[in-house]
């Protein structure tokens, strides 16, 4: 079943406000009607006892049945009930005993009239117990009257007062309430929904900010800032800016998403183009020379170079494959070895092979007495700490010091790799682990690698929950490794 609230926030707030305006009133009115009715009920009640005494202190003044009260003879031989003084219009007296019954009201002209048979049957019916009834007399209307029994109890008398002014004041009262109570809907109508629109402005203001977010193209491009809620609206002290400042941190935190994605779609696609671009040379070389070596005037000689370049570019092109292959398996997560790992050891075989490749350079070690020993896989910290020193090896001038060392710093083991060489550029140092690149443009394939040394590098420590930094200036350049270790061995 469809609901009968209103679809819009605003609707629902202004159904609310009113429905809560609607029972007020009603609360209010019944309240007061049943607040006004019974004090003026209990007024005419005091008036029926009060008429009640004056009755009954007649009787008593004029004796005791069977003789009538002196001058209590009506023109037509009747005994009445003469009123006394005090005695208000719509004053109700009766009286029953002995010389039957008999009854009178005062009219508005303030003179007594006597009560019909059948009012007089129905007062009759009245229990005298001295408490308030409530009766609707025909010709006369409805009255509140008390019935006691006077003298020795033959007599009985009835007081009452008629419920029309009462009533009437009670009606006016409801009907004054029930126009108000409509004018105070119609009021709650109007300034509740200007009040409720008003107060819902900002919560309109951040859902405009929402949909204008949601127009913009995400699907692909570098994002960078989008729109945000306004400052005034992010109090988190309001429901309001509770939301605004939720939003924009959520709009925070997409773009950040998007904008790693963009750059890791970037890096992809700049990955694919290097390694096309690397893969190609080695290719076109060893295709060059398999044409070559089809030649029939193509003598031994040539053929054993031919063959040697060959093999050459397979294998640069082998150990390319190897490198991007191990890059993409770190991306994606892949587990390496959890074995315990003298880094001591590493660096002393490692210095020990450079000496050998790099005898033009200074070898240096800065080592601890006691051994360092880390959680890792061995031959992958190996290929860190090898590409280190090659990297120092292969961009410095002959006659650089090289210093390789490690100590502990806390709950981690510091490798670093330090040469007095002359330093990197800026613009090099903020791109220097990332994948393809050189850190020389002029140098040929021959005299290094593709690029992707320090990249290995900086996975290879991020596979072992550890950091890789470089610091350069002319004279000193320092790589530094940083992994979890057990201290010493």
């Amino acid at each position: 079943m469809r609901s009968l609230l209103p679809s819009s926030l605003t609707g629902r707030l202004v159904a609310t406000v009113v429905a809560l305006v609607v029972v007020t009133t009603a609360l209010v009115a019944v309240l007061t009607a049943v607040v006004m009715s019974n004090s003026l009920n209990g007024q005419l009640d005091t008036q029926v006892d009060q008429a009640l005494d004056r009755a009954s202190g007649r009787y008593g003044e004029y004796g005791a049945p069977p003789g009538p009260p002196p001058g209590d003879m009506d023109d037509d031989g009747d005994h009445g009930v003469h009123f006394g003084r005090g005695d208000a219009v719509g004053t109700l007296n009766a009286r029953f005993g002995a010389f039957g019954g008999n009854g009178e009201v005062i009219t508005d002209s303030n003179e007594p009239r006597p009560l019909s048979t059948t009012a007089m049957n129905m007062l009759d019916d009245v229990s005298a117990d001295g408490e308030v009834h409530v009766v609707d007399l025909p010709g006369v209307g409805s009255y509140r009257v008390k019935s006691i029994s006077a003298g020795d109890g033959s007599v009985k008398l009835v007081a009452g007062q008629s419920t029309h002014q009462v009533d009437e004041a009670v009606s006016n009262v409801v009907f004054a309430e029930v126009l108000l109570g409509l004018g105070a809907v119609g009021v709650a109508v109007v300034a509740g929904r200007f009040l409720v629109r008003r107060q819902l402005r900002p919560l309109r203001e951040v859902a405009a900010t929402a949909h204008e977010v949601s127009t913009l193209p995400l699907a692909s491009g570098e994002i960078g800032t989008t729109v945000r809620v306004a400052e005034g609206l992010t109090d988190e002290r309001t429901e309001v800016g509770q939301v605004g400042s939720a939003l924009n941190t959520m709009l925070a935190h997409v773009e950040h998403a998007l904008d790693a994605r963009h750059r890791s779609e970037t890096q992809i696609r700049q990955f694919v183009a290097d390694a096309s671009h690397e893969l190609r040379t080695p290719l076109t070389t060893i295709h060059g020379y398999a044409q070559l070596s089809r030649r029939q005037d193509y003598d031994a000689e040539q053929l054993s170079t031919a063959m040697a370049k060959v093999d050459a570019e397979a294998t640069r092109m082998s150990s390319l494959v190897e490198d991007m292959l191990l890059l993409a398996r770190l991306d994606s997560g892949r587990p390496l070895a959890r074995d315990e790992v003298d880094l001591t050891r590493l660096v002393l075989e490692t210095v020990g092979d450079a000496r050998v490749v790099g005898p033009d350079h200074h070898w240096t070690l800065d080592l601890p007495d006691e051994p360092l020993v880390v959680a890792g896989d061995e031959q992958r910290l190996h290929q860190v700490v090898t590409n280190l020193t090659n990297n120092a090896r292969r961009h410095t001038p002959p006659g650089t010091t090289v210093t390789v060392g490690a100590h502990p710093e806390g709950d981690q083991v510091v490798l670093t790799v330090t040469d007095d060489g002359p330093g990197m550029t800026p613009d090099l140092v903020r791109t220097a682990f990332e994948r393809f690149t050189r850190g020389d443009s002029s140098r040929t394939r021959e005299s290094g690698g593709a690029g992707l040394g320090l990249s290995l590098v900086q996975a290879i420590s991020a596979a072992h929950a550890g950091t890789v930094s470089v610091q350069s200036q002319p004279g000193r350049t320092r790589f530094e490794v940083r992994l979890p270790g057990f201290a010493t061995a």
